[in-house]
């Protein structure tokens, strides 16, 4: 029998401590979120490793240590309200739930989205929509912060305009080992952008870059 406070604890212990996340509040939601009941039953003995764990086929929960330091890079406080662009399986939301003031997560695939309700049913604070990931939520906006679950090429526009004057919007563009987890800011209604890290991560469906038409 696995012990999953246990195996908790050494996750953030050894995979998120170490990679220089030092934010107390994302350490403690870390240590509070039971990642385990976010897999799928024959992957719970998996749910702590230091990879992605598939949720699902082309999707995946994402490893701790990359994901602690992107909700560090978004600096989220108990003021602010996030929108995150693909649920999955609900993790980050919970995770989210216990940094912000409230969370609205938009997810495309609607079982995922039920499987997310079902595993949030705590989080009374988190909204999740099921829709087009890269439309997000406008309806519900402007937000504080805009988290993007998984890498991308580009940041859409139409999600961009969803940040409040002052908001941040943390990404990782690009794919594999050059891919850079990147902050966004909106100053004046302008989007500035600095890169902070290298981040190989799952790629998030849908927001493939459109290819140019070549004659």
């Amino acid at each position: 029998m696995i012990d999953f406070e246990a195996a908790r604890v050494k996750m953030v212990e050894n995979q998120i401590r170490t990679t220089d996340v030092t934010a107390h509040s994302v350490l403690q939601a870390f240590l509070t979120v039971q990642r385990e009941n976010f897999v799928p039953a024959k992957s719970k003995s998996l749910a702590y490793i230091d990879k992605d764990v598939e949720i699902c086929p082309g999707r995946f929960l994402m490893e701790a240590s990359p994901l602690a330091k992107l909700l560090q890079l978004a600096a989220i406080t108990k003021s602010d309200t996030v929108l995150e662009v693909g649920t999955g399986s609900g993790y980050i939301s919970a995770l989210l739930s216990l940094l912000a003031k409230s969370v609205v997560s938009i997810e495309s695939d609607e079982a995922l989205a039920e499987q997310a309700i079902a595993n949030l049913a705590g989080a009374h604070n988190v909204t999740v929509v099921t829709g087009d990931m890269e439309k997000g939520v406008a309806n519900q906006g402007p937000y504080d912060v805009i988290f993007i679950a998984g890498s991308i090429e580009d940041v859409p526009a139409e999600l961009s305009a969803q940040l409040k004057d002052g908001g941040r919007l943390v990404a990782v563009l690009g794919y594999g080992n050059a891919a850079q987890a990147t902050l966004f800011v909106k100053e004046q209604g302008a989007l500035s952008k600095s890169a902070h890290f290298n981040a190989s991560i799952k790629p998030l469906p849908g927001f493939r870059r459109a290819k140019d038409f070549v004659f």
